[in-house]
């Protein structure tokens, strides 16, 4: 009998560790693996920090500046851009390609402009000035303007802007529309633009029954952001202790150029969200990002009608209050001006290359909305992800199909709190 006994129980527990091995690997199965980025390492960005400053800054700029070398040139201006680096010998060196900016190519021109905007503001306002004269592509002629005016010239040149894109407007003898000059003769001609009521951007009747990703920013984007989702039935999603969620979102371009010029900063405005997806640049890093798009953008994974759309109806979407606010207008004129592949994501950047401007942690990008990450030193394990926090809210929204609202909020000197979010909202 106590055999028969043995023998039953010894049935029931082997049963038991099967049923509990089996319920471990279906939990083991369940947990997310762990996301991983090896170039945030303390040894890769080491390793990343020598190469860009001995090989992309240093002995690039050491070449005499040629056709054949003007890219070698423009990848210093990326790898200088990135780490806000500047010595004696790379300021005599671009002090010596602005002596021959005038023969150069157009996209080493505006290479150099981009760079000039970041890193040398106030230099050389003579020669962009000269350039501003000479060039007959208006996207240069624009970069040139956005030059002048950021060093508070721009009554002084009024006339002299105003007249060039008038020419550059007739060339041919037939008066041909220009975003860049859109933009730029509004900078120019209106005055005292007071910013409408940010809550009617948030009501249930604007873009109602989608899916919106609110990224509130302000004038002077050195400054983090705040970016936020509101659901489909218009309530704005909350996380599981029952805040609102936020997250900060930076919007700043490394070159801090306005965002209706490509590789400037994040334009304000209304995109087009249309999916989710895993970049493959070691700058972006892994986590899911959010993809989207501007008003007539050409997009190889958007059809043309989508975006089209998106630009006709621009105005409609618009409460009458935000309707003649120009400012709104940017994320329209850089699609119709050409710009793509603006998304929101995370980052691998290293975060100490800009440990002295007002955007620490976050890092720019070339025009992106983007959020912290934190990586391992040790293995670059990722620790922490606002961008994945953004990801899953959006989810949980409804998924990635709706639209992204940037909204520059006002200017001042200070990142976007969650307070005064909350004011608008309540």
């Amino acid at each position: 009998m106590f055999f028969i006994y043995f023998v039953e129980m010894t049935k029931i527990l082997l049963y038991l560790i099967t049923i509990t091995i089996f319920l471990c690997l279906q939990v083991q199965a369940q947990i997310e693996k762990p996301t991983y980025a090896p170039n945030t390492t303390k040894e890769a960005r080491a390793k990343e920090y020598k190469y860009l400053i001995h090989n992309s800054i240093n002995k690039n700029l050491l070449l005499n500046l040629a056709d054949s070398t003007e890219e070698n040139w423009q990848d210093a201006f990326g790898a200088m851009e990135l780490l806000n680096y500047r010595t004696p010998f790379v300021d005599s060196r671009i002090r010596r390609a602005m002596h021959a900016i005038s023969g150069r190519s157009t996209g080493f021109q505006k290479a150099m402009l981009q760079l000039l905007f970041s890193l040398y503001s106030k230099e050389f306002v003579p020669q962009i000035l000269l350039l501003l004269k000479k060039t007959d592509d208006p996207k240069l002629m624009a970069m040139c303007a956005e030059y002048l005016m950021r060093n508070n010239k721009m009554e002084n040149y009024k006339p002299v802007l105003l007249k060039r894109m008038e020419e550059m407007q007739h060339s041919g003898g037939v008066r041909v529309e220009v975003p860049f000059f859109t933009v730029l003769k509004n900078k120019l001609l209106l005055k005292n633009i007071q910013i409408p009521s940010v809550k009617d951007l948030l009501k249930n009747s604007f873009l109602p029954g989608e899916m919106i990703v609110y990224s509130f920013q302000r004038k002077n984007r050195n400054f983090p952001g705040l970016v936020m989702v509101r659901g489909k039935d218009g309530t704005f999603m909350k996380d599981d202790n029952g805040n609102f969620f936020s997250v900060p979102q930076l919007a700043r371009s490394s070159n801090n150029m306005p965002g209706y010029i490509t590789n400037g900063n994040t334009p304000q405005g209304i995109f087009k969200i249309f999916g989710f997806a895993v970049s493959k640049s070691s700058f972006i890093g892994p986590t899911t990002n959010i993809q989207m798009v501007l008003p007539y953008e050409n997009s190889k994974d958007v059809p043309d009608s989508v975006t089209r759309l998106l630009g006709d109806h621009y105005r409609h979407l618009l409460p009458s209050s935000w309707k003649n606010h120009y400012p709104f207008y940017e994320a329209y004129y850089a699609g119709k001006a050409g710009r793509t592949e603006i998304i929101a994501h995370g980052t691998t950047v290293n975060p100490e290359y800009y440990k002295k401007q007002a955007c620490y942690p976050l890092t720019p990008t070339q025009g992106c909305l983007c959020t912290r990450e934190i990586w391992s030193t040790m293995d670059g394990r990722r620790m922490e992800s606002d961008q994945q926090k953004l990801a899953d809210a959006v989810k949980k929204a409804g998924g990635a199909d709706g639209y992204c609202v940037v909204i520059e909020i006002d200017d001042l000197q200070k990142p976007v709190h969650i307070k005064e979010i909350l004011s608008l909202i309540k």
